[in-house]
């Protein structure tokens, strides 16, 4: 889980006690760190800096378990095992709790999420990393490897079925993360927060007792929009938002191309997981097909396309 744009991941959380008080009137403590290989800070709002200290470490910790299960870059990681050996025995809840996602929303998205297009995300890196850009060959090896139906998972193993295949949660396992941390800080009676980890998390309001406000950036770059959190959480896919090399980072399983029909799509939901499937399945479907898609979850809206 990691991703080559500049980022600077972001939380801030305040206790019940806290929400009606000016941020400069109350206690609080800072955390600075790394998560998800990008820069992170932690800022807590109503908790002296011993109370915060358990907190930050428990942060911590769970960002660092969760990579070891999801992080494409960690050799030791779960997902890499899996994309090594294409099986994993006794994958941990939070595996089989992301699969199960993942299965829904590729079958309500008539396959356009799909985690198995990573072998189309390597050979595109490679070609990149060698000066050019992957030959139509390449390309159609690659995609014999993809198939979601060649994924089977339950308590006892996940198994990859094609010769070749791989997995990529970058596409839903960052919102996955995000709420993981959003429940943490809950956990430690911080009612109000708000996890900006690519993907956004609010509960409660901020500090002001206003609602938690995020804005969402056009292609241009100018906020086109700003949209209201309170309990919900906001995801943006945008297929060239990060590149590899002149490609995008988003493919369409059943072509091996960047879809091309929309440069952004954010969507709200009542998770981070949801949100985050949500817009990656949203940025390969053609527009045409979004009410369909969006008919099953009845909680989850799109906010913005371009």
């Amino acid at each position: 889980m990691s991703c080559s744009r500049r980022r600077f991941l972001s939380m801030s959380a305040a206790a019940c006690s806290c929400a009606a008080l000016p941020a400069h009137a109350a206690p609080g403590a800072s955390w600075r760190g790394i998560a998800l290989g990008a820069p992170a800070s932690l800022r807590l709002v109503g908790v002296t800096a011993d109370e915060a200290r358990p907190i930050f470490a428990a942060v911590e910790a769970e960002l660092g378990r969760l990579e070891g299960i999801f992080s494409l870059y960690r050799p030791a990681s779960m997902l890499s095992q899996l994309n090594r050996d294409g099986v994993l025995a006794t994958p941990p809840p939070d595996f089989l709790t992301v699969l199960a996602l993942s299965d829904h929303l590729h079958k309500t998205s008539q396959g356009a999420f799909d985690p198995t297009v990573q072998p189309i995300f390597d050979v595109t890196a490679q070609a990149t990393n060698e000066g050019r850009q992957p030959s139509q060959e390449e390309l159609d090896v690659a995609r014999s490897k993809v198939g979601w139906a060649g994924v089977e998972f339950d308590t006892g193993q996940v198994s990859l079925r094609r010769d070749g295949a791989a997995l990529t949660l970058n596409g839903i396992a960052q919102g996955y993360v995000t709420d993981r941390v959003a429940d943490l800080l809950r956990s430690h009676d911080l009612s109000n927060v708000l996890v900006d980890m690519g993907e956004l998390r609010a509960q409660g309001h901020a500090v002001d007792g206003r609602p938690w406000r995020a804005g969402i950036q056009a292609p241009s770059g100018e906020i086109a929009t700003r949209v209201t959190l309170s309990d919900r959480a906001l995801a943006t896919s945008a297929p060239f938002g990060t590149q590899v090399g002149a490609s995008g980072h988003i493919f369409d399983p059943s072509t091996g191309a960047n879809p091309k029909a929309l440069e952004v799509v954010s969507v709200t939901a009542p998770t981070a997981a949801l949100a985050d499937g949500l817009s990656t399945a949203l940025s390969v479907l053609p527009p045409a097909d979004h009410a369909a898609a969006m008919a099953t979850f009845a909680d989850c809206k799109i906010v913005y396309r371009a």
